[in-house]
């Protein structure tokens, strides 16, 4: 099956899958949900959710340049939207818009295994701070997500803390990891990984990501508490923290067109045990996508015309 038939196939499934998820929850309810949305909450949101990639942004940068890869941050900031605006349009979830930023470094002259690498691990440092705060979210929350899987609160919130911290520690193996690679690996593509790693100021640029990935997976967190806020979902913070690891990692799956149907999906069991009706869930996660949409919209615009590859 080629590529653009397999992309459409996608497509269709993800909005097959929100249209399932809304006629369960009864469209009439998750449209009177969306009808009542408070436009202050809304804006807050977006906000946020700007200032998320734009820090998003801003951290690629810093590993693009860790890796030998100059980029300045006026386009590290229009190449990062300008990929939002292909993971909007086109199906495969993050992926379209990580390949486009990759060749938007190759093309302006840098070399291609730091290109791809900053793109590998810029995506790798997101999602490892996201699911620490998930983990940290859930262990707050224990009480009520703990019943859902018959464990005790104490031990569900003890597995949760071990779990998290083991997983905040993963990166710091990651010299010894490379010192174990099969000697044909030592070449190559690995060369940047290797030289970058060897540099002393490695704990040092790795605490700044850590750091940086924590300010965008907060905002983040806000602009999904703010959306549920213009909707009259209102929730402590450690449930948002929690919550945002389903909803944004499902999201994050090559499975729909910027992540429709199976965000909303993950939003209605990752804020059931809290009580959260799921038309009222399903709109928390649409109102989402409308964030992404718009900032996606922003990057499109970006784009110029089909010719307009970054120079």
């Amino acid at each position: 099956m080629k590529r653009s038939y397999k992309a459409l196939l996608r497509g269709l499934l993800g909005l097959l899958l929100l249209g399932l998820i809304v006629a369960l929850t009864d469209p009439a309810r998750v449209l009177a949900q969306l009808r009542q949305a408070q436009l202050g909450w809304l804006l807050v949101g977006l906000l946020a959710a700007m200032a998320s990639n734009i820090v998003s942004a801003l951290r690629w940068r810093a590993l693009a340049r860790w890796l030998g890869a100059e980029v300045g941050w006026l386009d590290a900031c229009r190449w990062y939207f300008q990929a939002m605006g292909l993971n909007a349009l086109l199906p495969g979830a993050v992926v379209g818009g990580d390949v486009y930023r990759a060749m938007a470094l190759r093309r302006a002259g840098q070399d291609t295994a730091a290109a791809g690498w900053s793109v590998v691990l810029d995506r790798a440092s997101g999602l490892w701070m996201l699911c620490a705060i998930g983990g940290l979210g859930a262990a707050a929350c224990a009480d009520v997500l703990a019943p859902w899987l018959r464990l005790p609160p104490d031990v569900f919130a003890g597995l949760m803390l071990a779990g998290t911290l083991l997983w905040l520690a993963l990166p710091w193996a990651l010299p010894v990891l490379l010192r174990w690679a099969p000697r044909r690996w030592q070449g190559g593509w690995l060369v940047p990984l290797r030289l970058a790693v060897a540099r002393p100021d490695f704990r040092h640029q790795w605490v700044g990501q850590a750091l940086a990935s924590a300010a965008v997976q907060v905002l983040s967190a806000a602009a999904l508490a703010a959306g549920g806020m213009a909707l009259g979902v209102v929730l402590p913070a450690p449930v948002w923290a929690w919550a945002m690891a389903p909803v944004f990692l499902m999201a994050a799956l090559p499975l729909s067109v910027g992540g429709w149907g199976t965000r909303e999906a993950a939003a209605v069991a990752a804020l059931a045990p809290f009580g959260v009706a799921a038309p009222a869930a399903v709109g928390v996660g649409m109102v989402y996508g409308l964030y992404g949409l718009a900032q996606g919209a922003l990057g499109a615009l970006a784009l110029g015309l089909p010719r307009g590859a970054p120079r």
